[in-house]
Formats: C-alpha cells, structure tokens, sequence
C-alpha cells in the first residue's frame, strides 16, 4: 500500500475500526437540479441508506412511495423495488447497468435506474477510502493538485469490474490531514459526463469520520469544476448496523 492511502485510512478512523463495522444505516437528503432532468424529483428527498459494508448490498427506503423501498445487489447486476411491510418483490430488472445505453443527457430514468445510480454511489461514497484497500483495487499517487489555498494529494484509483461504481479510472484528493476533498470521475451510466465531487463538514460517527456534505459539479477541460452544482447529498445521521 502507498503511503498516502496508509494516511487517508488512517484520518478517517483506521482499518482496525473500519473492521469491526459490518454494516452501516445512514440518513441522508439527496437535492439538486439532477434528479428533475432524470424525470425523478424536483423536490429534495430523505432516504434511509443501509448498506453492507464488504459485500455491495444495498437497501434504502422509502422509495417513489412511502411504503416501498429499494435493494440493489451490485454483484449480481440486480435492482429490486419491494413492499417493505412484507418484504417481498414487486418489481425487478437484472442486467440493469446495460438499461443506459443510448440514453442522452436529458433521457428520463425509470425508478429502478435512478436507483441504482443512488445505490452504487452511495456505497462507494460511504465505503471511502477503506474502500481503496479492498482486493483488487489498485492505486498509486499523482502529482498534487493547488485548490482553495491548499495543496491537495492525489490518488489514481483503478477498480475490477466486479465492484459497481461511477467508472474503472477516478481521482482522490486528500488534505494534509489525510481527509477527503474531492473526487474526479467521469460517469459511465451518464453519458460518460466529467465531474468534480467534493466533500466536506466532516462528523464522526461510530468512530470514523464522514463528510456530511457533498456537491456535485461538472468538470471543465481545465481540471477546475464548474461554478453550479447538480447533485447534493447531506448526511444527517450514522449508525452501524
């Protein structure tokens, strides 16, 4: 492992505590121009986020209505919308990561592929950086990047196909500190789009540290981010489950 992974790792509560976590349940409010233009929600929206924290499960509630909720199991490529009384399956897609193709900026998103965009994002965004050391992810350091009077450390990632997440090559920016602030990545179930995420207000929860706030931005040719954001995600609580 590189040394500036051993840093971030450590910064954000360490790989003994991380080890002892199986599962986290989170609560957080996702807003943001993004979601209308997907034909989703214009209004922002409150989700229960649980999700395991080895294997790329993933379950949220409610969903679309208060009495359904939502599972995606990345591994199988499998998106569930269930009945959460009685926990059973109303509706399902397998191969749902193909269900993009030939979409445009603008193409509506069903339920189930806003879904599974929200799942396998948040489970990468709530698995980070202890995420960065799970097998078969390799990483190496950058040249350091200058932003908000700071000068950041950057970390290339590459991850195997067989975890769900926005594309195999990302950039992570860390502070002196060893915390996050920024991730690049383009996305391939958006047309491929470049952003720049950042993070910040950091909390600790359960004994490590999680940004609560996110905002999404475009990213120009220039490596700077665009001056509006499309995406926000505010977490308010966190509990290990």
């Amino acid at each position: 492992m590189n040394d500036l992974l051993e840093h971030a790792i450590s910064a954000h509560g360490g790989r003994e505590r991380w080890s002892q976590i199986g599962g986290l349940q989170v609560e957080a409010t996702l807003h943001g121009s993004f979601w209308a233009v997907r034909g989703f929600s214009d209004k922002p929206f409150k989700e229960t986020v649980t999700i395991g924290t080895r294997r790329e499960l993933i379950r949220f509630s409610p969903w679309g209505k208060p009495e359904y909720d939502f599972m995606l199991r990345a591994e199988d490529d499998v998106v569930e919308l269930r009945a959460a009384a009685e926990d059973n399956v109303l509706e399902t897609q397998s191969g749902i990561r193909s269900t993009y193709k030939g979409y445009d900026l603008t193409s509506p998103w069903n339920q189930l592929q806003v879904g599974y965009f929200i799942g396998y994002a948040m489970w990468n965004y709530l698995t980070t950086p202890f995420l960065l050391d799970y097998p078969g992810v390799s990483s190496r350091e950058g040249e350091p990047w200058s932003e908000n009077g700071e000068v950041w450390r950057r970390l290339n990632v590459e991850f195997p196909s067989s975890i769900a997440t926005h594309t195999a090559e990302q950039t992570f920016y860390f502070g002196d500190d060893g915390l996050l602030r920024r991730l690049d990545y383009n996305v391939d179930v958006n047309v491929d789009v470049a952003v720049a995420h950042y993070v910040s207000d950091y909390r600790t929860f359960e004994g490590i540290q999680v940004p609560t706030r996110r905002r999404v931005h475009r990213r120009n040719s220039d490596n700077s981010a665009g001056e509006n954001w499309s995406i926000g995600i505010d977490i308010e609580n966190v509990v290990a489950v």
